[in-house]
């Protein structure tokens, strides 16, 4: 089955060649789609000759972005990165293993923070094991899933805040989703930016939240007073 990687990115010029270069060493024979929201940084140049395809989807949504990728992908398998992650060996066969089942559409990693501190073992078990439980699961963990199966789910909505948390819902609809121990190797950056344990806790307040039908767009202001710092106050997701 050939995997079409569909990275969406804004102002990553620090990290998109490291990410692009490791990831392309560790899913040889993947197709890499890097889907830019009007980057100021230039991101989208310098992305050039580390991917596949380059896709300038001219304004910041994510979920837009993640659709555009889809459009252009030509793989059987599409799976949606961060480009602040880094994925773990093997994970290609790892994928294949799982998609094998005729029965399973899609499925996702673990994910894995950084040693210290050790509020991010919490944060580790608690994304995982509250996940399972919620029937939810994030983009940081690297959801992937046939094509078929992204048509069939209505794809990422357009939603301001939660639209992977949104469309993995739907694709539960669809089939199994399966999850692997393997992990994928997540950033601490905006930890480190509000605060570990701040942000452990925001997160999973508005994981509860979502569970409990609290709308996205009261979801959305709370992620901004608890998840954001100053600069970003405008903006609800990076």
């Amino acid at each position: 089955m050939q995997v079409s990687v569909i990275v969406p990115v804004f102002n990553e010029a620090l990290l998109i060649r490291p990410f692009l270069s490791n990831l392309r060493e560790r899913t040889p024979g993947a197709e890499i789609i890097v889907v830019d929201g009007a980057s100021t940084d230039g991101t989208a140049q310098l992305a050039q000759g580390f991917c596949d395809q380059i896709i300038r989807s001219g304004e910041r949504s994510r979920a837009k972005q993640m659709n555009a990728g889809a459009d252009a992908a030509s793989g059987d398998i599409f799976w949606f990165l961060h480009a602040d992650a880094e994925v773990p060996l093997e994970s290609l066969h790892e994928i294949d293993r799982i998609m094998r089942d005729p029965k399973v559409c899609g499925g996702f990693f673990r994910i894995r923070l950084p040693a210290t501190p050790a509020v991010y073992r919490l944060t580790d078990s608690f994304a995982h094991y509250a996940g399972l439980l919620l029937r939810m699961r994030c983009g940081d963990h690297g959801i992937f899933c046939r094509r078929t199966a992204f048509v069939d789910a209505g794809r990422f909505p357009d939603v301001s805040l939660m639209e992977d948390v949104e469309f993995f819902r739907q694709l539960r609809r669809c089939g199994r989703v399966v999850h692997t121990n393997k992990r994928i190797a997540a950033s601490a950056r905006r930890y480190e930016a509000v605060g570990p344990l701040r942000l452990t806790v925001a997160y999973g307040s508005i994981a509860t939240l979502y569970f409990f039908g609290v709308s996205l767009f009261t979801l959305a202001s709370i992620y901004r007073r608890t998840c954001c710092g100053p600069q970003e106050q405008g903006i609800v997701r990076t």
